[in-house]
């Protein structure tokens, strides 16, 4: 058969169209509903305490007969989980492991647990997978789903349609603010700490009694699953607890085992871990901030949480804890954001403004409950007052049931024969035949007085917020008599807090610092100096600034960036001659290409920095522009960098000081001619006019040059266009801070 030929078809030309849109209309279109998903559906609690994961999950084990029954595999409650959350399982499994009582994450667990669900205090101690572990609920979900069945909250249908779930939990105690919780959303965030059940409790019902009542009378302050203890401060944590927003700091707690020379933590701050402290310690140790530390461990068992830091003798162990505490997440601060769902809407308030919102929407599920309890008994007394009727003459019913030919006139002719409407008449009708007796008519009838008086006092209570509250109170009471707990946080007074100085502590003892032209740092003590005085360098590298130092001072590294790198000498190990030292672009964290130029010590931030450009000007600018409350690390505009610079120098009072230009001129000047400034990056002023371009190179002290004559080149004005050098002092090498 001959083959057809393959016919080539040009390419079909698309013709693409451009459609401008507004980014505002784009934006709203495809982002602004991802984001508010993620705001109200996912990440941010509501007054209830929950996010929708956790609401989910909770509801499914109690549809699942958790709250009394046996424990179950969790991989079961995941699965069943997963008909209201569409997300993987790994996802809901988390989510449990977050509220099960082994994990500690909250002052209040729902999940009753067995197995390993390891602990919010380890980022080491990961949990068993769901297969291994069993849950149910703790007692306390009879509170969490009190009356749900009675319309409390409002159901929804789930993502598929096929079952319902509740918006809100009808929780029957505030738990918006007895469990910590947090949440990051799109373009903001949540953060609430815990507070005591039992004082949660008496604040809600000073509440409830008085609107303008003083809360925080009753909640003191916040509590937290792993204790430790809240410096305490008033002032600011009523600011906290009424705005919203704010943070406040929180200690471990710590016992000294003189015998073994121990120090044993057994309680952290709720947001760190025992593998964040370790490694701080570590890290302390290794920087030299710390060298009372000879191995510290972690023996978390079965018991509960210890971190043991060993200790060499005769160390104060106060005095210890207190560096421990300054450098390490042994007191870490916790940042407070109230940001809670209030009718989908986003909102931050403080803890008065979060129990008003509670009680107004638990008073809200009362009266629906209430309304459900009344119209559920007024049909049930409907169909008794029915009953009654028939006891007046049972045969006449039997009778009139017995001579109505067809089933459907049974209805129409009891109501009828007795004076009763369809509803009443179909419940007399589908009595039994044995039940069609006198005794259980009489016995069912005596309900009605006891249904009358039911619903006459649940309208009086409905009718009346004042008797809703007293309902509220009465079981915030049962619940804090039940469930309450004593404090597991201690309040520390921030007048007890004697705090050491730090400074007092270091050690002091003489040291010489060394930077090199390769960028490298050495601190070798005077002691190991005298026993071998040759410093070790790498190959081509040269010592550029030599300076004798206390432990206790402070080393300023500029970079030829116009920054300063600030260290505290204390902080630096000791090396000896023989090794290379620090390298600063480790230490320091420069950027790429970055390069640090000169190096000065100093103790108490008095006299000047005096920087000298290659444009001939002088900038004399004050210490304590280089002084800092907090420990940074790095200063930016450390100096003016308009010109490029020629020469460095820290002067503890002025003093004479000696400028070199390319073009062989020197002139010499006392400092006391040149303003002081406090601002770092000043552009200095005029001291030298340049001859035909020749701009400064070299500056340094005059007392640091071999001048064969120095008045020479001393001139009292300014500015000054020096003196030509003569070729005997020309020849000299006077200390550079730059190399080509």
């Amino acid at each position: 058969m001959a083959k057809k030929k393959k016919v080539e078809q040009a390419p079909q030309i698309i013709e693409e169209k451009i459609i401008e849109q507004q980014i505002c209309s784009t934006l709203e279109t495809n982002y602004m509903p991802y984001a508010m998903s993620v705001i109200v559906s996912r990440a941010i609690p509501e007054i209830d305490g929950f996010k929708p994961s956790h609401r989910k999950l909770l509801y499914t084990m109690y549809k699942m007969g958790l709250i009394s029954g046996a424990k179950t595999k969790s991989s079961n409650v995941v699965g069943q989980t997963m008909k209201l959350n569409p997300h993987g399982d790994s996802a809901i499994y988390e989510t449990m492991v977050r509220l099960a009582k082994a994990n500690e994450s909250l002052l209040v667990p729902f999940v009753d647990s067995k197995g390993n669900f390891g602990k919010k205090y380890s980022s080491d101690m990961a949990y068993a997978a769901p297969r291994y572990t069993e849950v149910k609920l703790e007692s306390i979900c009879n509170e969490v789903f009190r009356d749900i069945d009675k319309n409390t909250v409002d159901f929804v249908d789930n993502y598929d349609n096929t079952m319902q779930e509740p918006t809100l939990l009808p929780v029957a105690f505030p738990n918006i603010i007895v469990n910590p919780n947090e949440g990051i959303a799109v373009g903001m965030a949540s953060k609430i700490c815990s507070f005591n059940l039992r004082e949660v409790c008496e604040g809600t019902k000073a509440y409830l009694k008085d609107e303008k009542a003083d809360i925080f009378e009753h909640i003191i302050a916040p509590d937290f699953p792993t204790g430790g203890s809240i410096i305490y401060d008033k002032t600011a944590l009523e600011e906290i607890m009424s705005s919203g927003r704010g943070s406040f700091k929180v200690r471990a707690k710590y016992r000294y085992d003189k015998e073994n020379s121990c120090i044993d933590v057994y309680e952290i701050p709720y947001s760190t871990t025992i593998e964040a402290i370790r490694d701080k310690i570590i890290e302390c140790v290794k920087t030299g901030k710390t060298k009372e530390i000879t191995d510290v461990r972690d023996e978390t068992d079965l018991k509960g949480l210890k971190i043991t830091i060993d200790i060499r003798k005769n160390t104060n162990p106060e005095t210890l804890m207190a560096k421990l505490f300054k450098y390490t997440p042994l007191e870490d601060s916790f940042g407070c954001n109230f940001n809670i769902l209030i009718d989908s809407r986003p909102m931050v308030l403080g803890v008065k403004e979060i129990i008003a919102h509670w009680c107004k929407f638990r008073i809200e599920c009362v009266k629906r409950g209430l309304q459900y309890d009344i119209n559920q008994k007024s049909d049930k007394l409907h169909l008794l007052q029915g009953l009654k009727k028939i006891l007046l003459d049972i045969d006449k019913a039997v009778a009139i049931i017995r001579t109505t030919e067809a089933e459907a006139e049974v209805i129409p002719n009891l109501m009828q024969g007795f004076d009763i409407d369809q509803i009443q008449a179909e419940f007399v009708a589908d009595i039994k035949l044995r039940n069609l007796n006198r005794e259980y008519i009489l016995k069912r009838t005596d309900e009605i007085q006891k249904l009358i008086e039911d619903i006459e006092e649940m309208k009086s209570i409905l009718s009346s917020e004042k008797a809703v509250k007293k309902v509220i109170i009465k079981q915030l009471d049962e619940i804090s008599a039940k469930y309450g707990q004593d404090r597991r946080t201690d309040l520390i007074s921030m007048s007890d807090i004697n705090e050491p100085d730090i400074q007092e502590q270091i050690e002091d003892y003489r040291v010489k610092m060394f930077f090199t032209k390769e960028n490298y740092l050495k601190k070798v003590t005077l002691v190991s100096l005298r026993a071998a005085s040759d410093q070790k360098l790498k190959d081509g590298d040269e010592i550029i600034c030599a300076n004798e130092a206390s432990n206790k001072d402070d080393v300023l590294l500029f970079s030829d960036k116009g920054d300063v790198y600030k260290y505290r000498i204390h902080e630096i190990a000791d090396c000896k001659a023989s090794s290379f030292g620090e390298y600063l672009p480790n230490l320091l964290g420069m950027e790429t290409g970055e390069k640090i130029i000169h190096m000065a010590v100093v103790s108490k931030y008095e006299g000047y920095m005096i920087f000298v450009f290659e444009n001939g000007k002088v900038a004399k600018v004050e210490m304590k522009g280089y002084a800092t409350k907090t420990n940074r690390r790095k200063l930016t505009a450390a100096y003016s960098t308009k010109s490029p610079i020629a020469g460095i120098m820290y002067i503890p009072a002025d003093c004479d000081i000696a400028l070199m230009s390319k073009g062989k001129r020197a002139l010499i000047i006392n400092t006391e001619l040149v303003a002081s400034k406090a601002k770092r990056d000043t552009h200095g002023v005029q001291v030298y006019l340049s001859k035909r371009d020749k701009n400064l190179e070299k500056a340094c002290l005059a007392s640091e040059c071999e001048f064969e004559n120095t008045s020479e080149y001393v001139s009292n004005r300014i500015p000054s266009s020096g003196q030509k050098m003569r070729d005997t002092d020309s020849g000299i090498k006077q200390i550079s801070f730059f190399d080509e």
